[in-house]
């Protein structure tokens, strides 16, 4: 099979580029991690190592439960037999669950030949699946059936046993890692099907930042009873980190408010910007305390919004900051 970089587009290195030379007012908002546990529970997240079995929707409800709160949701359905990576947002935190659907998906599994085959030709065929596919989803699932295309991005075999295959898949979210096995057997003309599927990666998150659901219900308790905030912190995190896979612009304390009310982006609102920002990249838009202000699509590229001094440079896709969370400083109509 060819060498390829087993690494998500998500995953790619960038640099911090400073703009602008300015202080953020320590009277207005509050570092992520910061937070109180009240405030982590209704703009926090939790990253759910799913068990085999219940729906993605019942992990979600079990959260709800365990903590206590009105409002959760699940970035990325998992059959109720895959197990792995479930990010459930809690609380206001739900706004940012549309931006994790798009984030690169990680899986490792286990495909099924349904005849003999040599080592080499199957690492032959899988390989062929690397780059553009084309899928039609199952009938079982909850889109239309319409053919649609998928980016591969690395497919690895890393262990073969008779006709058991182990292997890891990284792809766009919305790949179905089951017709994905169909359609290898069929090109090996053999036959294949899933046996075995885990969720490994999303974006930047990964399987280390997994916890059970047993975990964050006796984090809950021993908060609850003994006042003891440290273990609730382990397994809620700010809800900024189902960001971590979009490029960042830092914008001034003055900025915020305007684009909490809606308002595009222009670039005098900028002091950073992360590289590798192309146009119609999506983009988190960061207080300089770190805290999400919103989700937006660049209209300039990172030279671009470095060089120009007047324009627009991010249209708003989704506002995740309440409104007066720092002072309006400027004037409407």
């Amino acid at each position: 099979m060819k060498s390829n970089p087993m690494v998500l587009p998500a995953e790619q290195k960038r640099k911090r580029i400073l703009k602008a030379q300015v202080k953020t007012n320590p009277h207005y908002g509050k570092r992520p991690d910061e937070r109180t546990i009240p405030e982590l529970l209704d703009q926090g997240c939790c990253i759910i190592d799913k068990p085999s079995g219940p729906t993605s929707h019942q992990v979600v409800a079990w959260v709800k439960e365990i903590l206590d709160i009105e409002k959760a949701g699940h970035s990325g359905t998992l059959d109720p037999n895959v197990t792995g990576m479930l990010p459930v947002a809690l609380g206001s935190g739900t706004k940012a669950v549309q931006v994790m659907l798009t984030a690169g998906k990680e899986y490792v599994g286990i495909m099924r030949l349904h005849s003999d085959v040599s080592k080499k030709d199957l690492e032959k065929t899988c390989a062929s699946f690397i780059g553009s596919v084309t899928q039609l989803p199952p009938v079982r699932s909850a889109v239309k059936r319409v053919k649609r295309q998928r980016q591969i991005y690395y497919f690895q075999i890393l262990e073969k046993k008779d006709r058991e295959v182990l292997f890891r898949v990284g792809c766009e979210a919305g790949t179905y890692i089951r017709t994905l096995c169909v359609d290898i057997g069929k090109q090996l003309k053999i036959g294949a099907n899933l046996s075995q599927l885990r969720r490994t990666k999303v974006g930047q998150l990964t399987e280390e930042n997994c916890v059970f659901l047993q975990d964050i219900k006796d984090a809950f308790v021993f908060w609850q009873e003994e006042q003891e905030e440290q273990h609730l912190r382990n397994v809620i995190h700010p809800v900024e980190k189902l960001l971590t896979h979009l490029p960042k612009i830092i914008i001034r304390d003055s900025a915020v408010d305007a684009i909490c009310h809606g308002a595009a982006l222009t670039i005098p609102g900028v002091v950073e910007v992360d590289t590798g920002i192309h146009q119609e990249d999506h983009c988190a838009i960061m207080t300089l305390k770190g805290e999400a202000v919103a989700v937006g699509t660049s209209l300039l590229s990172t030279e671009e919004i470095i060089e120009k001094d007047v324009g627009r440079c991010a249209t708003l896709q989704r506002v995740l900051m309440k409104k007066g969370t720092y002072p309006s400083t400027w004037k409407k109509g």
